[in-house]
């Protein structure tokens, strides 16, 4: 009977191992690994070298001790588990040590009981933290004459980017026009081809192109059918910071047919290594992060730049520098690598950032002194201030409103509502034609699932003159920024101003017995919003950029580290930006320059 019910326990333990829901695990070894291992295993020399030193990746001890490690991750995982019931997406050995696998919680429980295993976590997803600016911050007068000007600021630095790729073909990353880029010897990366065009990702400026998704592929959140299996820009962030940081200098902002000025990168002769790790609809994952900071640090980049970073601090380590990613963070410092990460988009509450590592520049978004701002004209002669970066109204005229719920195919009786504009098919195009479309601002933007792109896209659809987002209820917290639009468009921020909006409009609109509009004589202009007012001020601390202190565990206890350690400027910025993108060229989020 004994037997029969060990028999039982062993066939649920090899079913539950089997059949088990299979998640991503990041698994940290004792030992040391490459950067920093001074010797002590027999057999293999010591290959940390100082900081003074650069470290030979291609030499034999280094190239011994990185397979000494990886043949020692396969053998602990086949000495526990049969083969096929897990799979080993990464082994670490440069930074780290220790191996990333996709596997059963309960081999996870019992691989971290055995001999030589740190810790063994879930994998989390990491997100994305993100023409006037040099000029701004004095680099035209300051730091580029210093470096040779302009045409040779960063030359023969490689930065490093881990984020969401490149969209290769942008001028901001041409070579059509500059001098000619020479090798750089200590830069080992390589470039990966692209699957359609059959074309190398790299041309001189860009030296190093490779993507990381063996944990998304393996958490079945990445989706070919959508996504890019390449270092192609999917999303828009990672061409974005890499404009920012190293782009070209001179380079004509053009939206929908206006110039906004020129751009260029702070460091315009600096060279552009990729690492892509953010995908357009889940973002990425820790492990694949830490595969591509590895891999980084090994091809030999100057500088790492992370627009990325967790949702929260970590919950299996005992504090938030001993995560693998902040791991990988110091062993990259240690390397002579310099690392500068976003804090985060949490704010203006204290305690969000979301850049732990005291060994890091951890980078807070600054306001600059450039403000897109934008009023409308109302029929009986009040202006309300608003934001817009669009043309005036035809011929700087005034035009007929109509409010979305006024516009309604089947009508409606309600004399306002919070209708945001987003299905131009429910909207009736004869009444809606020549006119302003107000529309209102609801939860639905802050969530994402609506945006100011889509109402331009959906008045333009039906023939209006323009439109009016209106914000009716106040949102704490939230911050409105601009966005380029290719019609006349406003957004009303001020509650108080929509109010006045919304009570101009019921009292010039005559409505029958049952509520329905019939009769539309509210007017209003749109003024030009293309050009920016410069206000000569001091950066100032964005609205949503995360705040400080930094926090050393889950609990959210204090660190005794302040953070941010630096601010620059990370808001409405100009620079390149994907065909793909999922948002405007003109982001507003964070980025590290």
């Amino acid at each position: 009977m004994k037997g029969l019910c060990l028999a039982c326990f062993l066939l649920a333990f090899v079913l539950q191992v089997v059949l088990g829901t299979h998640d991503v695990y990041i698994v940290t070894m004792e030992g040391d690994p490459v950067v920093s291992y001074r010797g002590g295993v027999e057999g293999f020399p010591a290959t940390a070298v100082d900081l003074d030193e650069e470290m030979e990746i291609t030499s034999e001890s280094v190239v011994s001790y990185s397979l000494h490690l990886q043949r020692h991750h396969e053998k602990l995982l086949d000495s526990l588990f049969v083969a096929g019931t897990y799979e080993k997406l990464y082994s670490y050995h440069h930074l780290i040590n220790g191996f990333a696998v996709h596997m059963t919680s309960l081999q996870a429980d019992f691989l971290r009981k055995a001999p030589g295993v740190k810790y063994v976590e879930r994998d989390t997803k990491i997100q994305k933290l993100t023409i006037h600016t040099p000029q701004f911050l004095g680099l035209t007068t300051g730091v580029w004459p210093t470096g040779g000007g302009f045409d040779r600021a960063g030359e023969d630095v490689v930065i490093g980017f881990v984020d969401s790729g490149i969209y290769p073909q942008h001028p901001s990353f041409s070579t059509h026009k500059t001098d000619p880029y020479g090798p750089v010897p200590h830069y080992k990366g390589k470039c990966e081809i692209d699957p359609v065009s059959r074309r190398s990702f790299c041309n001189g400026k860009i030296v190093g192109a490779q993507h990381f998704a063996k944990a998304a592929i393996a958490a079945g959140a990445f989706d070919p059918d959508v996504e890019f299996a390449s270092p192609l820009d999917g999303d828009g962030h990672g061409s974005h910071t890499a404009a920012i940081a190293a782009g070209n200098n001179g380079i004509p902002v053009r939206m929908h047919g206006y110039e906004f000025g020129k751009a260029s990168g702070m460091a315009p002769r600096a060279r552009i290594a990729v690492y892509k790790v953010l995908y357009r609809l889940f973002g990425g994952y820790v492990s694949d992060v830490v595969a591509a900071i590895d891999q980084a640090v090994q091809d030999g980049v100057d500088i790492l730049n992370l627009s990325v970073g967790p949702n929260s601090p970590p919950t299996a380590t005992r504090t938030t520098f001993l995560n693998p990613f902040d791991a990988a963070l110091l062993s990259a410092v240690k390397a002579g690598v310099f690392v500068a990460q976003a804090a985060g988009n949490g704010g203006p509450f204290p305690k969000t950032l979301v850049s732990f590592s005291p060994w890091i520049t951890t980078v807070a978004a600054g306001v600059d002194d450039r403000r897109y701002k934008n009023h409308l004209i109302l029929g009986n002669g009040k202006l309300l201030p608003g934001l817009g970066v669009s043309p005036a109204t035809h011929g700087n005229k005034s035009f007929g409103l109509i409010s979305a719920t006024d516009a309604l195919l089947g009508s409606s009786t309600t004399k306002y509502s919070a209708l945001d504009c987003q299905r131009p098919e429910l909207l009736n195009k004869r009444k809606v034609q020549g006119k302003i479309l107000l529309c209102g601002y609801s939860y639905n933007y802050i969530s994402g699932t609506a945006s100011i792109k889509k109402v331009s896209q959906t008045a333009r659809s039906l023939g209006a003159a323009g439109f009016v987002v209106a914000v009716e209820s106040s949102y704490p917290g939230t911050k409105f920024d601009p966005v380029p639009v290719n019609i006349p468009g406003i957004l009303i921020t001020d509650v108080s101003r929509t109010k006045d909006l919304i009570d101009y409009y019921n009292s010039s609109t005559t409505r029958d017995w049952a509520g329905r509009a019939t009769v539309f004589q509210a007017t209003v202009g749109i003024a030009d919003g293309l050009a920016p007012t410069l206000f000569n001020s001091a950066p100032q601390v964005a609205l949503f950029s995360s705040r400080g202190p930094d926090v050393k565990d889950f609990s959210f206890q204090d660190a005794d580290v302040l953070k941010p350690d630096i601010l620059a400027p990370g808001n409405l910025i100009w620079a390149a930006w994907a065909p793909n993108g999922t948002d405007e060229a003109n982001y507003a989020g964070m980025f590290l320059s």
